[in-house]
């Protein structure tokens, strides 16, 4: 698809433009960027936006239907491009996203937040359209933006979108997580997929007073937040912006659980029962609130899956993933106390609502008090200051 091809003066971009500057996520140093560099030139034939109504990726292709594609590109929703590492075929949606076209106005906060100024280098992780790479090459100039992608059919794609719309980055073919020291040390790095721990490579990559700016989540939730790290040498250290959600970098995804390998290793009749008089109103959060990303924060190596309700009663399971240790709580419409099973050397439930009382007895705190310093030792979160309440979450890799 080359830039002629594409309607530019298009209504629907101009009012996504509008949005944008309203609700401030374009400021007015990106305006210029967001004009010149068109999402839709980014974008393939066959792609899927994601429903709102619908609450699910549905496929729409330019050829059958360019106003409804248009108006995909130009709408504040993200768009998988990608499923399943390439290795999908057909029109139906695949199992696993794993590229896309963020939300625009995701996009350009992230600019906003990296601050840069003219003639900083910056490492751009996760080519995948290629969309972010050309605003920052736009704004930057060719010679100080690098961007890293480790699919080759992805990146290859992108470059030959970048270099129709007049963009030549310095593109790389690589694992993200291994940064590219041959264009070091960078001013800023950006990551527009998740990261579950910050490289050692990133920062050894980053001048002192440099910024790492990623979307950092647990592997308890697909709950992630915007963390911004500024690197003073071995140490990064920096709050949490806002809340986010993003596929994961190819080398930190999650591990593969398979339930029935917890019931093999702690079958249910042979598991602890007790009750609990936490409620679901109490601990099932909607998916939008801080709950399920600061629980990820004090539970080590966890994860929790929520099942749909049925005929009044909801499962939601916890899996450890250093052991077979797992728990369930049967929550159940109109009794006062739900049932708990838990199996293994952990005792999951008990470590959940622990996690769930520390919070309410600090207020309930969101996301944007908790931060997170990288050193020698490894990743540690903290309340409010570093200085102040913090515990470990992981080794330094």
């Amino acid at each position: 698809m080359t830039r002629d091809a594409l309607r530019m003066d298009r209504p629907g971009r101009k009012e996504l433009g509008r949005v944008l500057m309203e609700s401030g996520a374009l400021s007015s140093d990106w305006a210029p960027t967001f004009a010149t560099v068109d999402r839709a030139a980014f974008l393939p034939e066959l792609m899927w936006p994601y429903d709102m109504e619908a609450r699910a990726s549905v496929l729409i292709d330019r050829r059958e239907n360019p106003d409804a594609w248009y108006a995909a590109a130009d709408s504040n929703v993200p768009i998988v491009t990608q499923w399943d590492d390439g290795a999908h075929v057909g029109l139906v949606p695949g199992e696993l996203s794993t590229s896309s076209s963020s939300m625009p106005s995701v996009v350009y906060s992230l600019l906003q937040d990296l601050a840069v100024e003219d003639g900083m280098r910056v490492l751009d992780v996760g080519t995948g359209t290629g969309e972010t790479a050309g605003a920052l090459t736009h704004r930057l100039g060719r010679e100080n933006v690098t961007t890293i992608e480790v699919d080759g059919i992805v990146s290859a794609t992108a470059r030959e979108r970048l270099r129709r719309h007049g963009l030549h980055p310095h593109m790389v073919v690589g694992d993200g997580v291994e940064g590219y020291p041959d264009t070091a040390p960078y001013d800023r790095i950006l990551a527009t997929v998740g990261i579950r721990r910050v490289p050692t490579a990133w920062i050894e990559q980053t001048r002192p007073g440099g910024v790492i700016l990623a979307p950092w989540g647990t592997t308890y939730s697909n709950a992630d937040a915007v963390l911004r790290l500024e690197v003073q040498g071995e140490v990064a250290t920096g709050p949490f912006i806002r809340s986010v959600e993003f596929m994961k970098l190819r080398a930190q995804r999650g591990p593969t659980v398979r339930h029935s390998d917890y019931m093999s290793a702690g079958p249910l009749e042979e598991a602890e029962h007790s009750t609990t008089d936490v409620t679901e109103e109490m601990f099932v959060a909607d998916r939008f609130t801080d709950l399920p990303f600061v629980l990820g924060l004090r539970m080590f190596r966890c994860l929790q899956a929520v099942a749909e309700k049925r005929e009044g009663a909801r499962p939601v399971w916890f899996y450890g993933l250093t052991d077979k240790s797992w728990a369930c709580v049967m929550f159940r419409d109109g009794e006062r106390h739900a049932s708990v099973w838990q199996s293994g050397p952990r005792r999951l439930w008990d470590e959940a609502t622990d996690a769930f009382r520390w919070w309410k007895d600090r207020g309930s705190p969101g996301v944007t008090r908790f931060g997170v310093t990288v050193d020698a030792y490894g990743q540690h979160a903290w309340l409010d200051d570093p200085a102040n309440e913090s515990w470990p979450l992981c080794h330094r890799v």
